[in-house]
């Protein structure tokens, strides 16, 4: 009879337990219910400037003495400087009259853009032609291989891509001297103005003592004697290589940003000089970033990385890159309206430092999905939380 007891006290107590852990399990569950949708961050669609940054790494150079050259006679309607005085980088040294000079420079720099521009735009035409042409004959070597297409009919594809093909190449090349030939032009003119900016003023390229002054008002500069020379103070400078793609849309005077990461510095610099040769060997540019404030510990020799801002477009709509989604040559995105996912397709236009241009699909305002974008589809419930959930 004990034992009896002894057994059915032990059922009870484990009876007891298993309704408390039932009941346990119960408010376990009701205390982890998620609300209803994919969980999203979204932010407001704005309007901003964006400009295409080109980054690119170079050197820390220190400055020496500079001669300062002008490539043609030119008059001299004012003197800003006089010898003994000391400039600054960018400083203006006189003015000349070489308003026909840089007429034609600019005038050249256009024909070449568009000359580049025609090239580019013919060469994508010609290469999507050609790719028709192409996976048309691929298409029908598979006929033929099942019977559902002849010989003649692959002969007159092949003879079609290879007209296509020499049509491309002649094209092109009479582009590509045309090209050359507006190239060779602005690179003429840019020797002669090198030195000096779209004002006709010659700015000191260095910071230092002006030691020689050839520049008088109402006389003449000539190509042959330096209008003036400065010795540097041992200031320094970013020297980089970059394309010729991107060496036309630079200017003397434009901001660049400057990086030391050796030193966790990120400073403003102001391009001083372009060269107008490209290197014999790299086919790249020198482009010469004066720095904008002394920066201690900073030594020649040291890397650097220069941000060059070109292309820039005001008032646009700017979006986060990572809301941007792509699949195959269709961009897209989603917006929250109503609790619900709405895909939108986009055109993007000029791309910046982790942001985007939206130029269509988008409008001021819009709550844009930033995160969480990738699991969703046109018409996902979604909620929105914050970045700290």
């Amino acid at each position: 009879m004990k034992h009896t007891r002894t057994i059915s006290t032990v059922l009870a107590a484990a009876m007891i337990l298993s309704l408390a852990a039932c009941q346990s399990g119960e408010e376990d569950s009701s205390q982890t219910d998620v609300p209803a949708g994919v969980a999203v961050q979204v932010e407001e669609v704005s309007r901003q400037t964006i400009s295409t940054e080109n980054k690119v790494s170079g050197k820390v150079v220190a400055d020496g003495q500079e001669s300062i050259f002008v490539a043609v006679n030119a008059q001299c309607t004012a003197v800003y400087v006089e010898a003994g005085d000391t400039v600054s980088a960018g400083e203006k040294i006189c003015t000349l009259d070489m308003a026909s000079t840089l007429s034609s420079y600019n005038a050249a720099n256009i024909s070449y853009s568009s000359a580049v521009q025609s090239y580019q735009d013919q060469k994508a035409v010609f290469d999507s032609q050609i790719a028709l042409y192409e996976k048309n004959l691929s298409d029908l070597k598979a006929l033929k291989e099942i019977g559902a297409a002849s010989q003649l009919e692959i002969d007159q594809a092949e003879l079609q891509l290879e007209s296509a093909v020499a049509t491309r190449n002649s094209t092109l090349s009479q582009l590509e001297a045309g090209m050359q030939s507006y190239k060779s032009n602005v690179e003429q003119l840019a020797t002669v103005l090198e030195n000096v900016d779209s004002g006709g003023n010659v700015i000191s390229p260095v910071a230092g003592t002006v030691v020689t002054l050839n520049a008088t008002e109402g006389g003449y500069v000539s190509a042959s004697m330096p209008v003036a020379v400065v010795e540097g103070v041992d200031t320094m400078k970013v020297q980089v290589s970059v394309s010729e793609a991107l060496v036309p849309k630079l200017g003397q005077g434009d901001e660049a940003d400057v990086t030391i990461s050796s030193l966790g510095v990120s400073t403003v610099g102001t391009i001083r000089g372009i060269e107008k040769a490209a290197n014999a060997q790299t086919k790249l540019y020198t482009v010469t970033v004066a720095l904008d404030e002394d920066i201690e510990g900073l030594l020649s020799g040291m890397f650097a990385d220069v941000t060059f801002h070109t292309d820039t477009s005001a008032d646009a709509v700017v979006v986060p890159t990572e809301a941007i989604l792509t699949s195959g040559s269709t961009q897209y995105a989603f917006v929250v309206e109503d609790g619900v996912a709405k895909y939108t397709e986009v055109t993007i236009g000029l791309t910046g430092n982790g942001v985007t241009e939206v130029t269509s699909g988008l409008s001021e305002g819009q709550q844009l999905v930033t995160v969480g974008q990738s699991y969703l589809a046109d018409g996902t419930a979604v909620r929105i939380v914050s970045g700290e959930d």
